[in-house]
């Protein structure tokens, strides 16, 4: 038997950083100027940036995620310096606008339109996903805008996810979480949410004892059904 990914559910939780919004979008649109690194500074921003979150996190100082976003940013330059630097202002601009997958706006309006609530829920500080929102029209389709930073600490510690169910209004078994981070989903699925993972990039599987209930392509999976 078969049945709806969304069956019981009343709230439906999305990462933002990968999962609503494309993280490489920012050296993408200065890729011209950028020059030959550019694929390997965007990965390298990414990496970093998730690293100093958990690092920040596991050692309880706690700090925005922008102020690691820019640190990020700082390392992956260093670390390629035919970079020119005066790029940096850009790319940060960039990424405080961060492209929309082109699925997000349909599918957070049917979701909706199921009498669904929907919102998001990130590391991002308020600011920072606020702006985010704004810059890709996502604002009307979205019921509530979660940032980690009330718990003040980052994924995956259970109290962010415990914040973001209570602030949802929905009973944990209510709530499905889409993310496009395995760690993400293996540390929402250890809180005791049904997880789905958009695995857009076609990676293997991991976290083999902390399995979502899904895994999908892209978010346009979310109306499909699942085992």
């Amino acid at each position: 038997m078969t049945r709806p990914l969304l069956d019981g559910t009343e709230a439906v939780l999305f990462d933002a950083y990968g999962t609503l919004f494309d993280v490489h979008a920012a050296v993408q649109r200065h890729a011209a100027a950028v020059g030959p690194d550019a694929g390997r500074l965007s990965e390298v921003w990414r990496s970093k940036q998730l690293e100093y979150s958990w690092v920040r996190g596991l050692a309880g100082r706690y700090r925005s995620f922008w102020s690691l976003t820019e640190e990020a940013l700082d390392y992956a330059l260093a670390q390629h310096p035919g970079v020119d630097r005066a790029l940096r202002g850009p790319l940060l601009d960039a990424y405080r606008e961060l492209d929309a997958y082109p699925e997000v706006p349909g599918v957070l309006a049917a979701l909706r339109a199921r009498g669904l609530r929907t919102g998001i829920f990130s590391n991002g500080d308020p600011a920072m996903l606020e702006r985010a929102v704004s810059a890709a029209g996502l604002a009307a389709h979205l019921d509530a805008v979660l940032s980690v930073e009330a718990a003040g600490t980052f994924k995956v510690h259970p109290d962010t996810y415990a914040g973001a169910v209570a602030q949802m209004g929905a009973s944990t078994d209510r709530v499905l979480f889409c993310s496009s981070n395995r760690w993400d989903v293996a540390g929402a699925a250890a809180f005791g949410l049904r997880c789905a993972w958009i695995n857009r990039r076609g990676l293997p599987d991991e976290y083999a004892d902390l399995p979502p209930a899904a895994v999908l392509a892209d978010l346009n999976g979310l109306s499909q059904p699942t085992a």
